[in-house]
């Protein structure tokens, strides 16, 4: 019983992350983007080399962001 509500939780702040990431596509900067990766680097450090689900969807995000705005620039030719 524990570990369903805890799944269900975990799952409806997987689709709130993915939502609000997703609704605010926004370019990053390259000194952003530089942090980013520090900061998941670190992360997959602290988990030992392991790379941590929430690394592995903030990268699968910032693919879909960037296909988005390559979409986007081929409509536009």
């Amino acid at each position: 019983m524990k570990t369903t509500t805890a799944k269900l939780l975990w799952s409806a702040m997987l689709a709130t992350t993915l939502s609000l990431s997703l609704a605010a596509c926004e370019k990053k900067g390259p000194v952003e983007q530089a942090g980013e990766e520090v900061d998941e680097a670190i992360d997959t450090m602290k988990n030992g080399g392991k790379e941590s689900t929430a690394n592995k969807v903030d990268d699968a995000m910032d693919e879909a962001r960037d296909g988005a705005k390559d979409a986007a620039d081929e409509l536009k030719k």
